[in-house]
């Protein structure tokens, strides 16, 4: 294996965890997680690729094997497990390094730009998604919607409702929102208490 390639991994999975996640999401708990299952995968794919009669078929197979892997300690969201997904790949380039070192980088940029921009505030909105017991049993979607967004101040996008009980009066739903900014929050409660 090249010493070019465990540099060009180590400065890529350090500009995903520390330039990118990081900064963002705020989630200390995940950065060790992403540097031992890119450094773990470096150096599984590193061993395999060094026996020559081992196909490029069994990269592609750890590949998946290491990607259906969930963590049932705590629940991922949809982007956290597009940076597992990146700090896997990025290994997985570096360790097997079947390509040139030139297309491997590339290969590595193109990753990385694709996860800066598929998660930059800038060009999608961020949502939260939430699962709220609402104390009162709706049986239609507006007033659903209404006690959502008086719940939960901001914008809602979508609304789905899991469960109706009619015995306990409750409804659970799934809801996904742009949450309002505190400030925002406290001004509109302020003009509703004003109206009032």
């Amino acid at each position: 294996m090249h010493p070019a390639l465990i540099a060009a991994d180590i400065a890529a999975i350090t500009m995903l965890v520390f330039g990118i996640f990081l900064p963002r999401h705020q989630r200390r708990e995940l950065v060790v997680a992403y540097l031992t299952v890119n450094v773990g995968v470096l150096a599984v794919a590193a061993t395999l690729g060094a026996n020559s009669a081992l196909s490029a078929g069994l990269g592609l197979g750890l590949f998946g094997v290491l990607s259906i892997i969930r963590l049932r300690s705590f629940e991922l969201t949809q982007t956290e497990v597009a940076y597992y997904f990146a700090a896997l790949a990025l290994g997985l380039l570096a360790g097997l390094g079947a390509s040139s070192a030139l297309w491997i980088g590339i290969f590595m940029a193109l990753l990385l730009g694709a996860i800066w921009i598929g998660d930059h505030p800038r060009f999608v909105k961020r949502t939260t998604s939430q699962v709220l017991i609402l104390d009162r049993a709706h049986t239609d979607a507006t007033s659903v919607r209404a006690h959502a967004e008086r719940v939960l101040g901001g914008a809602i996008h979508e609304v789905t409702v899991i469960k109706t009980d009619l015995v306990n009066d409750t409804t659970q739903i799934s809801v996904r929102y742009t949450p309002q900014s505190y400030a925002d929050r406290t001004q509109s409660i302020q003009n509703v208490e004003v109206a009032s």
